[in-house]
């Protein structure tokens, strides 16, 4: 495998581990504004990500289809929004900022808090891998560009994510080392995903558009089921719409330009 494809795969989650970093440089809780902007910008990222690198790609692949070219991105988008629901269903799953409850009470709250990021990251590496599946198969809808400009999206949505994940691991009195730890591990999921993608890469050709899709249905179900509630809680929600206009303009720039 090329390096320059294994560097690429690595992006999302450098991205993740210099967002949990952020936690060696800030002392206190991180702001409630400062946070309502970055998971805004995340969400933005995201949503511009699904759009312009996974589901119109899919869309180009299934051309040959004709009128009926939309079936297979409404397909993949919809079971990647069911595969998602399902994990939020039967694993263990908690908000940023939820007290544990009930039943739940028996995981620390840390690690429930890294487990449901670390498992929303895993669409996130498929989505990554699939990309650069695409393109080293020779497919002319997809660029080595197309697929460093979505890796570079991934990574810029994984720092504040790391950051996120971090600071309040943080003020819960956990060290600062091992709240990095925690934030940094729940990103190395996105690597390995994205290269067990690439290996079954010669089983993913007949299915590339379907998958494509899938990654998209993924990520706006984590955009709609975590980030935007997040974002939404209490006062200042207008911050995070001003966030996810900049991270989605800044993806969709990242993507025309360099796809």
């Amino acid at each position: 495998m090329e390096l320059s494809v294994l560097t690429g795969i690595m992006i999302p989650f450098i991205g993740t581990m210099l967002g949990s970093a952020c936690v060696f440089f800030m002392t206190k809780k991180m702001n409630t504004l400062i946070q309502k902007l970055l998971l805004g910008f995340a969400s933005g990222v995201m949503v511009a990500a699904s759009v312009w690198s996974l589901l119109i790609p899919s869309l180009d692949l299934s051309a040959s289809l004709g009128k009926f070219a939309f079936i297979p991105a409404v397909i993949g988008f919809l079971l990647g929004m069911m595969f998602l629901l399902l994990l939020d269903h039967f694993i263990p799953h908690m908000h940023l900022d939820q007290k544990i409850e009930g039943k739940k009470s028996s995981l620390k709250k840390s690690t429930m808090l890294v487990l449901a990021v670390t498992l929303h990251n895993i669409p996130e590496g498929m989505a990554v891998g699939v990309v650069f599946a695409g393109m080293m198969i020779g497919n002319q809808e997809i660029t080595f560009m197309s697929a460093i400009a979505l890796a570079l999206g991934i990574a810029i949505q994984n720092f504040p994510e790391g950051a996120i994940i971090s600071m309040p691991l943080r003020s819960e009195g956990i060290s600062k080392k091992k709240a990095f730890t925690y934030g940094t591990l729940s990103g190395i999921v996105e690597p390995i995903a994205s290269l067990i993608t690439i290996l079954l890469s010669q089983f993913i050709i007949p299915v590339l558009p379907y998958l494509l899709s899938f990654a998209a249905g993924a990520m706006v179900y984590v955009v709609i089921e975590e980030l935007i509630p997040e974002a939404s809680i209490g006062k200042h929600s207008n911050i995070a719409t001003i966030g996810f206009a900049i991270g989605f303009v800044i993806m969709m720039i990242l993507d025309v330009s360099l796809g």
